[in-house]
C-alpha cells in the first residue's frame, strides 16, 4: 500500500510534468486537504498508508491542478488580512499586494477611524471583509458588477459573522450608489493588466480567473480612469481614494487626479519595490 510520502512523491512528478511552479508544495497541499492535516502535520505522517478512499478523493484534485486549476480555487479557500476567506472561479483569487493595499489603508488612516467604507469591485470581498472586520464600527458598502461574484461575497461576508455589516449592491462602479452618499475611504482592486499583459500571464489566471476582473483594455486604464474621474462626489470632505494598479500607469494616473480635482495623490510601493498603489485626497 503506498504512504503519504509515496503519493506526495509521485504527485509531485505528476505536477512537475504539468508545468506547476511549486509542484513539491501543491503536492503537499493537495494531500493535505484531503487527509484534513496541516502541512506541518503531514510530516509526522510519510509513513502512514493512505486507504482507497483516500486516493479516491485526492485523484480529481491532482487532475485539475495538472490542467493548471489555481491552488486556491481547488483548496476552496485563501488566507487574507487574518482572515479565511472562501474562493472559487466565480471571482479573482485574492492576491498578497492586495492584502498590502488593506495595510496600508489602515496605516494611512491611523487615528481617525473611518465611519463609512466603499469597496469598488469587491470580488469575492477580500478587501470589504478584510477592512469591516479591521474597523469593527464602520458601515462597509460593497459593489461589483458580477451576480455571481456578489454571491461569493455574501457567503464569506456570512462565514465571517459579518453579514449583518456589510452592504452588497450590483454596480457598475458608483452606478448603483444613491446620489448624495458619501464614504470616507474608497478602496479599489480594479481591472488594470493591458490585454497584452493579461495574455502573458500563466494559464492559471488567464485560463481560469474572470477576464472582466483582469484586463482593461490596450494599456489597462479604462477602469481606473473611470473610477478617479467619478469619486470625488463619493467622497466626504478628506476622503481618501485607494487603488491597486499596474507599476507603469502613475504618471497618467496623476493627471487624472488632478484633473477630477484632487487635493493630492501619492504613488506607495509594493514589496518589489515598484509603484502599485495610488492614494488620492479630496479636498
Amino acid at each position: 500500500m503506498l504512504t503519504v510520502l509515496d503519493i506526495i512523491q509521485k504527485t509531485t512528478g505528476f505536477l512537475e510534468a504539468k508545468g506547476v511552479d511549486q509542484a513539491r508544495l501543491n503536492a503537499e497541499l493537495l494531500v493535505g486537504h484531503v487527509l484534513g492535516l496541516p502541512r506541518m502535520q503531514l510530516y509526522l505522517q510519510f509513513e502512514r498508508p493512505l486507504a482507497e478512499p483516500e486516493l479516491e478523493r485526492l485523484r480529481p484534485l491532482v487532475k485539475r491542478r495538472g490542467q493548471r486549476e489555481p491552488l486556491q480555487y481547488i483548496l476552496g479557500e485563501v488566507a487574507f488580512f487574518h482572515l479565511r476567506l472562501a474562493v472559487d472561479r466565480r471571482a479573482l483569487i485574492p492576491r498578497p499586494e492586495t492584502e498590502l493595499l488593506c495595510e496600508l489603508v489602515t496605516q494611512r488612516l491611523e487615528g481617525a477611524p473611518p465611519a463609512a467604507i466603499l469597496d469598488l469591485g469587491t470580488g469575492c470581498g477580500a478587501i470589504a471583509c478584510g477592512l469591516a472586520a479591521f474597523y469593527a464600527n464602520a458601515a462597509v458598502t460593497a459593489v461589483d458588477i458580477s451576480p455571481d461574484a456578489l454571491a461569493l461575497a455574501a457567503e464569506n461576508a456570512g462565514r465571517l459573522g459579518l453579514a449583518g455589516r456589510l452592504r452588497l449592491l450590483p454596480s457598475n462602479w458608483f452606478a448603483g450608489l444613491a446620489a448624495g452618499e458619501r464614504f470616507d475611504v474608497i478602496v479599489a482592486n480594479p481591472p488594470y493588466l493591458s490585454d497584452a499583459e493579461t495574455a502573458a500571464t500563466p494559464p492559471e489566471v488567464r485560463e481560469h480567473e474572470p477576464r472582466v476582473a483582469l484586463t482593461a483594455g490596450v494599456d489597462g486604464l479604462a477602469e481606473l480612469g473611470r473610477i478617479i474621474a467619478a469619486a470625488p462626489p463619493f467622497l466626504a470632505e478628506h476622503g481618501l481614494l485607494a487603488a491597486e494598479t499596474g507599476i507603469d500607469q502613475h504618471s497618467a494616473l496623476r493627471s487624472a487626479a488632478a484633473a477630477a480635482g484632487f487635493a493630492r495623490s501619492e504613488s506607495l510601493q509594493d514589496l518589489s519595490g515598484r509603484d502599485r498603489y495610488f492614494f488620492a485626497w479630496r479636498s
